[in-house]
């Protein structure tokens, strides 16, 4: 059984080591080590990269175990649970950024065609492309000297970050630029929901904001993403709540309360309903 004696799971912040609000460790380099524990279950508030160009690595992500051979790439996103479960021979960059540096259409490609290690071919323009920038961006986060390199650091980024877009999912800023309304509101209901999930329950909440009626809301999100937008709300809300049972020893009452649920019995009947087990069952299962 885990005995963290935690009420919270820890959540780091962007090292402070980080330059314009981003930061790059070569796998290589002994002396560029992590500023935080990665072997202990945690979530950060930035976004993490991973290039793998040789090796293997291991990890637990949100309650999934994934195994990565190099060539590979994997994002981690702000909020998702992780921790390094064993790593052999790495060769390779981990980049981490804050979250204000990454344009829009860039999130929405990544959130919806990153959905786990992406394999790579070392022969391919792709990974070749891919070293020069990741080489680029170290050697410009060393340069003490030039005044511009916040600015030249940050549009290493969003270069990489395209070359990365485009290559999971072909045309997708095409696909970005000619989406309907639906699909701009399903993407802005999205974003309010990672906002506000713990205070609004009511899809009314969302429509408010939208300036939208409930069930023109509805309708969309069911039609754009197959699940009705209550669903979504539920769906959020006991992901979280999963998390906190794992990796805290909050009582299923004090997690219910966290987010937002004032009844205990309803919180209890809501994730049964959504997982199939009680929350006492769920932390038994998984965790004991």
């Amino acid at each position: 059984m885990v005995k963290n004696q935690l009420q919270n799971i820890r959540q780091f912040e962007l090292s402070p080591l980080a330059k314009a609000g981003v930061f790059l460790i070569n796998m290589q380099k002994s002396d560029r080590d992590e500023h935080h524990d990665t072997i202990t279950p945690h979530r950060d508030s930035h976004y993490l990269f991973m290039f793998a160009s040789d090796g293997k690595l291991k990890l637990n992500l949100d309650f999934e175990e994934l195994a990565v051979e190099a060539p590979a790439m994997l994002f981690v996103f702000p909020g998702q649970v992780h921790n390094i479960v064993d790593i052999t021979e790495p060769r390779g960059w981990v980049v981490s950024f804050d979250p204000s540096l990454i344009d829009m259409d860039f999130q929405i490609a990544l959130e919806q065609g990153f959905k786990g290690p992406a394999l790579l071919d070392k022969q391919s323009a792709f990974f070749q492309q891919m070293i020069i920038l990741l080489d680029l961006i170290e050697k410009t986060q060393t340069d003490t000297t030039n005044s511009y390199t916040g600015r030249t650091t940050h549009s290493l980024l969003a270069a990489l970050l395209s070359l990365i877009a485009g290559r999971i999912e072909t045309g997708i800023q095409d696909q970005i630029k000619k989406e309907g309304r639906g699909d701009i509101i399903a993407r802005e209901f999205k974003q309010l929901l990672k906002q506000n999930y713990k205070s609004w329950k009511q899809p009314s909440q969302y429509a408010a904001e939208l300036a939208i009626s409930v069930s023109h809301l509805n309708d969309t999100v069911k039609e754009i993403t197959g699940t009705p937008v209550s669903m979504h709300i539920q769906q959020f809300s006991i992901m979280e709540a999963k998390r906190l049972l794992y990796f805290t020893d909050m009582s299923v009452k004090e997690i219910g309360y966290a987010l937002g649920y004032d009844e205990p019995v309803y919180f209890n009947k809501l994730f049964k309903k959504v997982t199939t087990l009680t929350p006492v069952q769920f932390r038994i299962k998984f965790r004991d």
